[in-house]
Formats: C-alpha cells, sequence, structure tokens
C-alpha cells in the first residue's frame, strides 16, 4: 500500500429503493490514503492502482451507515422544535439539530432526520441515516493520482461518511403519493404573473457551468439512441445533445420563440405555456422520447404533463428530466426552493411515481466536480453545478 499517494477518484453509490435504481456519484479532488478512512478493503486495493482502473465492493443494510434501529424513531415536543411549526410537512427531512434539545445534540448538528407523524403537542421524527435500510454497491474509479508528500497530520475524511450521509437516500418518498398531498395543487409560486411576459425577451446565457452540461450531455447520450424522435420539453436556445446525436428529429416547446430559433438542434418548435395549458398539441406516440432540462421546477401541473408525456411517448420510450440548484427566483414552484436538492429529486420520482404509464424509474446524482477555470461563479464556490436526474420509460 502506498501511503504516500493521493487521488482524484470518482465515486459511484449503486442501491435499489422500492421505487427505483439509484446511482449516485461524488468525485473527490485529493483523497488522501494516509490519511483518510476508507470502507472495507477500498483504501488497500485504490491505493496500488493507476488512473483508469477501478474497484467495487457491496456492503450490507447498514454497514457503511450504522444498522437501522426502532430507536432512533423517537417522539419530541414540539414546542422545542425550531423550524416553523406552522410549516411543518410529514414526509420532509429537517436537520437534527431543529430538535436538538430533545435528541441531545446541537443547535448546528445538519445530520437530516424525517419527519413521520405530526400532533398537536408531539412529533415523530425518524433520526436513521436516510440509506440505513439498504445494501449499497460503490464503485471507485482512479482519475489521476499525485504525490501526497510529507505527512504531518491535517483534516480527515471518512470516505463512508461523505457518500452516505450527504443526501442519499432523501430521494425515497414516505409514501407513493408524496408532494401531490403536500398542499396547494397546482403548486404556486412567489412570482405568478405572466410566464408569456416574463419569458418574452430572450435570455441566450446558460443555466449550468461547462462541467455540468457534460455530465447532461454525456447522460443522455447514453438514455438515447441516435436518429429518435426526442421531445424538448419547455426548450430554449441549446438543447443539451450530444455530437453524436446530431441525427435525432428534435421538436422543441417552449415559450420564446427567438431562443427556440438559435437553437440548431431544433427541426421545429411550438409557443405553449405549460401552466396555463397543459396539453400537448402531438398526436399519440408521436416521439421517442421527451427530455426537460433545467425547467422542471417551474411546472405547476406537472401530474397533467406528466399524463401528456406519457401519451406522446410510444411504449418503451423515455422520459428524462434533469436538473441543479439554480433556476430564476420566484418562478420555482412552492416548495422546490426549500427542500433539500435530494428532496427535489424525490419530488420529481413522484411524478413519474404517480403517472401509471411510467415505470423501471432510475435516479442518478453528479456532485463534487470542479467548477471550470474562469467560470463566473468560481468566486462563490470551487464546485461544478451538481446534476440530478430522473427518468423513466413508458410501459411496453
Amino acid at each position: 500500500m502506498d501511503e504516500r499517494k493521493t487521488a482524484a477518484i470518482e465515486f459511484s453509490l449503486d442501491w435499489q429503493s422500492d421505487y427505483a435504481r439509484h446511482c449516485d456519484r461524488y468525485y473527490m479532488e485529493r483523497v488522501d490514503f494516509w490519511r483518510d478512512i476508507f470502507p472495507g478493503d477500498m483504501g488497500t486495493a485504490l491505493s496500488g492502482m493507476s488512473p483508469g482502473q477501478n474497484w467495487r465492493e457491496t456492503f450490507p443494510a447498514g454497514t457503511l451507515t450504522g444498522a437501522y434501529s426502532e430507536r432512533s424513531v423517537m417522539s419530541v415536543p414540539r414546542r422545542l422544535f425550531s423550524s416553523d411549526a406552522k410549516d411543518l410537512q410529514t414526509g420532509r427531512f429537517y436537520p437534527q439539530g431543529s430538535a436538538w434539545k430533545s435528541l441531545n445534540t446541537y443547535p448546528t448538528n445538519m445530520a437530516p432526520m424525517r419527519l413521520l407523524e405530526t400532533g398537536a403537542d408531539t412529533l415523530v421524527v425518524d433520526t436513521n441515516l436516510p440509506l440505513a435500510r439498504f445494501s449499497v454497491e460503490i464503485q471507485a474509479e482512479i482519475m489521476q493520482t499525485g504525490d501526497a508528500g510529507p505527512q504531518r497530520g491535517g483534516a480527515v475524511q471518512d470516505i463512508a461518511e461523505l457518500l452516505t450521509g450527504s443526501g442519499p437516500g432523501m430521494q425515497i418518498p414516505l409514501q407513493r403519493t408524496g408532494f401531490y398531498d403536500s398542499g396547494t395543487y397546482p403548486y404556486s409560486r412567489e412570482n405568478d404573473g405572466d410566464d408569456a411576459l416574463f419569458y418574452h425577451k430572450p435570455r441566450m446565457v446558460h443555466h449550468l457551468d461547462d462541467t455540468a452540461r457534460r455530465h447532461v450531455r454525456s447522460l443522455y447520450g447514453r438514455l438515447l439512441r441516435p436518429g429518435e424522435r426526442v421531445l424538448d420539453l419547455m426548450s430554449s436556445w441549446h438543447s443539451h445533445f450530444p455530437a453524436s446525436h446530431a441525427s435525432c428529429q428534435v421538436t422543441g416547446i417552449g415559450l420564446n420563440a427567438e431562443e427556440m430559433l438559435s437553437n440548431d438542434l431544433l427541426q421545429g418548435y411550438v409557443l405553449r405555456d405549460l401552466n396555463r395549458e397543459p396539453l400537448l398539441p402531438f398526436q399519440d406516440q408521436s416521439f421517442d422520447a421527451a427530455v426537460c432540462t433545467a425547467s422542471i421546477e417551474y411546472l405547476c401541473r406537472p401530474r397533467e404533463v406528466m399524463s401528456e408525456l406519457a401519451r406522446i411517448i410510444r411504449p418503451g420510450g423515455l422520459f428524462a428530466a434533469t436538473f441543479s440548484d439554480r433556476w430564476f427566483p420566484g418562478k420555482e414552484i412552492a416548495p422546490w426552493a426549500d427542500l433539500h436538492p435530494f428532496e427535489r429529486q424525490g419530488m420529481v420520482l413522484n411524478y413519474m411515481l404517480n403517472e401509471p404509464e411510467f415505470s423501471d424509474i432510475h435516479t442518478e446524482s453528479m456532485r463534487g466536480y470542479p467548477r471550470p477555470a474562469g467560470d463566473r461563479h468560481s468566486r462563490q464556490t470551487p464546485l461544478s453545478d451538481p446534476v440530478y436526474t430522473v427518468w423513466a420509460r413508458r410501459r411496453s
């Protein structure tokens, strides 16, 4: 084992829930084989590998997170819950610091706990890690290696904790209906003005950085086939397809004609405000696939749109929704901005779970990658925009 070596590693956490197949990717720029803590035989195996080589190991439920315990499901006094009590929502995750006095922890503890029940005086919360019930497979690929130099101590990374404790598992709904029962539907927005007026002026800007866009192109390259008929839902001036898929027959539907006319991939487009008129003006089974990139958070009537997508996509065809943590403030639906990123993924997962024609559902997340040099947001964060995706197939 070469403890003097460091490495940039892409980790993939693969697991199965009752609702979907999940893959959570996490990139770590500088893993130190002398200092950091690895699960199982990972450290020994990876330290002897070169770029391009990978390692995988399956861990039974509870091995990485601690075993699930019924004792970690407990009641707390509502009056000691520091979050806004009137807006508490069953099924949501809250930081354990919100009930620190009851849980014998500290106010800044951000570990998640799920709210299971709400009563007049008490709340029932589950403080088990969200992944505690699931076996997981970790795959790790060496991207590049370096020399750690002299070792004199320093910060320690617990690899298992970083991979399992930072959100994965929070996309699983407490029950199948999920956010459909969470309040007023159609969903409201802070800025509920006319969308046609808001989007009247073209915005020729990217909503994702270069690295995130590359991830989206790679994902669509894996999921779509060249030459397919694809609907670009809530389209704009750029569709995120790889060069290998230039033969796809892409139709856009959006709110700004100038943006879509500037999109070289679109062979046609339709102007349509889906929040006012969620019906899609296409024949049954007229598309092989549909994608929605960095826009699904604006849909006030996702239930109707999902039904329409199931109608116009052929049996076996794909629908994929990809999003990040940036949007036009005020135009996102409630409660999107208040959710943990993995809960947003769970919300979109619910959209597909509640459309009977969709099956074979998957989620994927990509986080921790370095932000491109010179990016205008590099002073705010060194990390690229995270990418979250949910996709499903139309039942055959």
